[in-house]
């Protein structure tokens, strides 16, 4: 090693090191609000607690929590089943729908089209199918009209979604397409809902992490890499007919109705704001809600844009306008731009401060900038990364906090993460950026069981376990005026 490797090393170890007594300093702080909560299963903290529940499991959308969690929050925290709750970051609608069960108005801000079209067409089902609607599915299910339609609609692709589908599957799809636009509009919306629901399982990829992991059987294989095998790739026909059987009877059950579509749900009680978070909530009235539950996209690197670019494809999305996507997401993938948070909104000066000066925050931003200038980092993007999720959330805190009621909650379900070796208390940091614009940290609630770090970092460090947990922060009685 070279004198300036070793002395490259030696300023890493001493920002370790801080950055380790600075982590436990902030622990030390919060050591009365952190609780092992057994309730909290890995199961009830994603969609795993979805997978029984109707409409809730008709898409597999790995980032959501359960409609569980939310009933849990809403009914044993004072306020939760009044007025009204907001999800900014509001994926398939899983808090809105399980919100308004409970005759609770819920509002949503969703950037995903997939995630929109999933949200829509839950609403546009609230009124149920007529006896007419309920024949058209039937008859859909039976004699599968796509098969000889003449006319074919292809569909979208990008880079990285050419080939997914065997050719037969390609044909099915076109016809299916073609077939489905002389429907109504909610026979359309079923049909395009439950094409967008078996796309995964018909194609050669599989959603993993933070790409789309190809099956060899697509020809694709990168030399040099293990073939992957997905196992069974299903037929077009038998996978989507599975999905309208699911759907059809989760509309038309009497046993499943009352919890779909409660008699006191109206079309009013949810409303989707379409859009980015940072651009939407500055818009919304002050004090207007009870209640916040979401869960943000974790600072794990994921680019949900690859993740469900099948689907995004599938809506007719372009390139250009995928692109877009990509940088209006909160800052969570290597690829992200420095956003100008200011030209957002120019009052949150506060908010970008109160990151800027977390000390534990800042010291693991000298350090990997550190490292990133040492050249260990396996993505030279990561600091800014890293930075930008802090101070776009400090926002978004900031933001919560104002539209908020006196004495309403916000609780967030949300991963600790690890870059280079040291440990990102996501948790911890979060929590103090809320205490400093306003909140009490009320609970910081302990999922059981940790995940491991990833396998790369597990090869260089060890196995180093990281929390999951539900934040509950809770709004104290002040004027918001009092931070900006």
């Amino acid at each position: 090693m070279t004198f300036r490797e070793n002395e490259f090393e030696s300023q890493a170890a001493e920002l370790r090191d801080e950055i380790t007594a600075l982590d436990a300093e902030l622990t030390e702080e919060f050591k009365s609000q952190f609780s092992i909560a057994p309730f909290l299963s890995r199961k009830i903290v994603s969609f795993q607690g979805n997978k029984d529940k109707p409409a809730y499991n008709w898409y597999k959308y790995k980032e959501a929590f359960s409609a569980g969690l939310v009933e849990y929050f809403l009914s044993n925290y004072e306020g939760g089943t009044q007025g009204k709750v907001l999800d900014p970051f509001a994926g398939i609608g899983t808090a809105l729908f399980a919100a308004s069960e409970q005759n609770i108005h819920a509002d949503g801000i969703e950037l995903l089209p997939i995630g929109q079209e999933i949200i829509q067409t839950r609403l546009l089902l609230q009124s149920g199918l007529t006896t007419s609607e309920t024949a058209t599915l039937e008859r859909w299910i039976a004699s599968q009209p796509w098969k000889d339609f003449p006319q074919r609609v292809p569909f979208s692709t990008f880079r990285i979604t050419e080939n997914a589908y065997p050719s037969e599957t390609v044909d099915a799809i076109e016809r299916y397409r073609g077939a489905m636009q002389h429907e109504n509009e909610i026979i359309q919306a079923i049909l395009r809902l439950s094409l967008l629901c078996v796309l995964e399982s018909i194609s050669y990829t599989r959603k993993d992490g933070q790409y789309l992991r190809w099956d060899a059987r697509s020809g694709k294989i990168r030399p040099g890499t293990k073939p992957f095998n997905k196992g069974e790739i299903l037929s077009f026909a038998p996978a989507i007919t599975a999905k309208l059987k699911e759907i059809l009877s989760d509309v038309t059950s009497a046993e499943t109705l009352i919890t779909l579509f409660p008699v006191t749900q109206t079309s009013c009680g949810i409303n989707l704001f379409k859009g980015s978070c940072l651009g939407i909530l500055p818009t919304l009235e002050t004090e207007s809600y009870t209640a916040i539950m979401t869960s943000p996209p974790y600072c794990n690197r994921y680019d949900y844009t690859r993740t469900y670019a099948l689907e995004l494809a599938m809506l007719g999305l372009t390139h250009a306008e995928v692109s877009n996507l990509r940088q209006e997401m909160l800052s969570c993938t290597v690829e992200n731009r420095e956003k100008d948070l200011l030209k957002i909104c120019p009052k949150w000066s506060p908010f970008i401060e109160a990151a800027n000066n977390q000390k534990l925050l800042k010291t693991i931003n000298t350090y990997l900038e550190h490292e990133k200038a040492a050249g260990t980092l396996n993505n030279n993007s990561i600091p800014r990364m890293v930075r930008g999720y802090f101070s776009e959330m400090a926002c978004v805190i900031g933001e919560c906090f104002r539209v908020l009621k006196p004495n309403a909650r916000l609780f967030m379900v949300n991963d600790n993460v690890r870059y280079a070796g040291v440990g990102i208390s996501v948790d911890l940091i979060l929590s103090d950026i809320a205490r400093t614009l306003g909140f009490e940290v009320e609970k910081i609630l302990v999922v059981p069981g940790k995940k491991g770090n990833s396998s790369q970092q597990m090869g260089m460090y060890g196995r180093i376990p990281l929390r999951k947990c539900v934040y509950v922060w809770k709004k104290d009685n002040v004027e918001y005026s009092t931070f900006i």
